[in-house]
């Protein structure tokens, strides 16, 4: 797979290699993204077809086969984008990076771990792509804002979060000492815990419950608590995306050094790296 990759290197050039499978501007890069997507779809449909048992028992090896075939393909291209971008090391700790390295791994891990292979479902990661490669700018702009909103948000929810495992823990520890004694399923605090993150995320499993009155009152107390506690997060991001959108036209180029795909229309160097954008047609 490195003497591919190698091959491919010196027969187009690195920098031509790089202009196919980072930009999505050209023809030629357009063509490989719209292949690579196609694969990432035939993976993931292969993945879940392979967990239906009537499907499995029948094809199971054609779909063993294939997920290797795949899995090769992907390794190969995994190692010529890191042959192909000047500081390898920012694109291998980059978002996609990251998940484009996970989506291989599963399949050699199974190799020791039989099963694991199912978690290459993650490839469908890669999917979001497809905003960059169809030019899809205004879903990139609300995701750049959504992402904002969420950053500025991010204190406001951590303090929301404390407050909601502290009410839960201090509940959980309560429906122990009243429950504790009878047969309704709190047989310790964690379990109780448990119950109590169900209750307050109205989720209601049903598969433990009060059985005491004054558990049955605390129950209930905690069930309107939790029907308040959802609309908090929802208006701590609704806030911050209403102070924080982008009003700014943003495209796809992609820095050569950093890795960075997102930049305004107008720039002309990277706004992560400073690095000037070069920009190439086929």
């Amino acid at each position: 797979m490195l003497a591919i990759a190698l091959a491919l290197r010196h027969w187009v050039g690195r920098q031509k290699l790089e202009h196919i499978i980072f930009e999505a501007d050209t023809p030629s890069g357009k063509l490989f993204d719209v292949v690579l997507l196609v694969l990432i779809a035939l993976s993931v449909l292969v993945v879940m077809l392979e967990s239906v048992d009537s499907i499995s028992s029948r094809m199971g090896r054609t779909f063993g086969i294939l997920e290797w075939i795949l899995t090769i393909m992907f390794t190969i291209e995994y190692v010529t984008r890191l042959m192909a971008v000047r500081k390898p090391l920012s694109y291998a700790t980059s978002f996609f990076g990251i998940v484009d390295l996970l989506a291989i791994l599963p399949t050699y891990l199974s190799l020791f771990f039989p099963g694991t292979q199912s978690l290459a479902v993650i490839r469908a990661l890669r999917m979001l792509r497809l905003f960059r490669i169809f030019k899809l700018a205004r879903y990139v702009e609300a995701y750049t804002t959504l992402q904002r909103a969420i950053t500025l948000a991010r204190p406001k929810i951590i303090v929301f979060m404390i407050a909601v495992l502290t009410i839960v823990t201090i509940v959980g520890s309560l429906m122990y000492l009243l429950e504790g004694e009878q047969d309704s399923g709190f047989e310790n605090i964690p379990v109780s815990i448990y119950w109590a993150i169900v209750t307050v995320t109205t989720v209601g499993y049903g598969d433990i419950s009060p059985t005491t009155e004054l558990g049955q009152f605390l129950a209930a107390v905690l069930m309107i608590t939790g029907y308040a506690i959802i609309a908090v997060p929802t208006g701590l991001v609704s806030a911050e995306i209403a102070t924080a959108g982008s009003t700014v036209a943003i495209n796809t180029q992609h820095c050569r050094n950093c890795a960075e795909d997102n930049h305004l229309d107008e720039a002309i160097h990277c706004h992560r790296c400073g690095v000037k954008l070069e920009f190439e047609e086929d």
